[in-house]
């Protein structure tokens, strides 16, 4: 492993992490968003961009290959939880990535304890996982635009046609 590979897995942490450090983290803005991250895609790059700008510390909280085989069908992941939170990693605008087995990011959140929680506009503020911990404990919760076109089941379906 060459030394810009040693700061991208260090970049890959526990939720243990997160308990250990909380008083150092909580001195900066912690924004935290999750999802599968199959395919990475414009639309997953622009929208964690965005996410970043909402604060110091950007949290991505990947959903396991066991969770995604749950949510998305037996043929998902394409990749697996290592190769994504690597890449995901990668992205400078990523500080720390956390693996997540649970069909939600409930426990997460509420051991990351962010001041923002953020998803795509294609969700509803009101459906949103772990929306109210974030609002109780004074933090604030928000979506940024869905970029229309860009999916990994599309990405996955276009492949199949040709």
């Amino acid at each position: 492993m060459n030394k810009p590979d040693l700061h991208i897995h260090q970049k890959i942490v526990s939720r243990d992490f997160f308990r250990e450090n909380a008083l150092k983290l909580h001195r900066q803005k912690i924004v935290f968003t999750n999802g599968c991250f199959d395919v990475l895609h414009y639309g997953h790059v622009r929208y964690l961009l965005e996410a970043k700008k909402l604060g110091d510390i950007l949290v991505v909280g990947l959903n396991s290959d066991e969770s995604v085989r749950r949510l998305k069908g037996p043929t998902r992941p394409v990749n697996g939880e290592k190769e994504r939170a690597f890449v995901l990693a990668a992205l400078a605008c990523i500080d720390y990535v956390v693996i997540f087995g649970e069909d939600t990011p409930k426990e997460l959140i509420e051991t990351v304890m962010p001041d923002v929680l953020v998803k795509g506009g294609d969700y509803d503020l009101s459906n949103i996982v772990g929306a109210d911990f974030v609002t109780r404990n004074g933090g604030t919760v928000t979506t940024i635009p869905f970029v229309e076109g860009f999916s990994s089941t599309h990405i996955i379906e276009q492949l199949k046609t040709e």
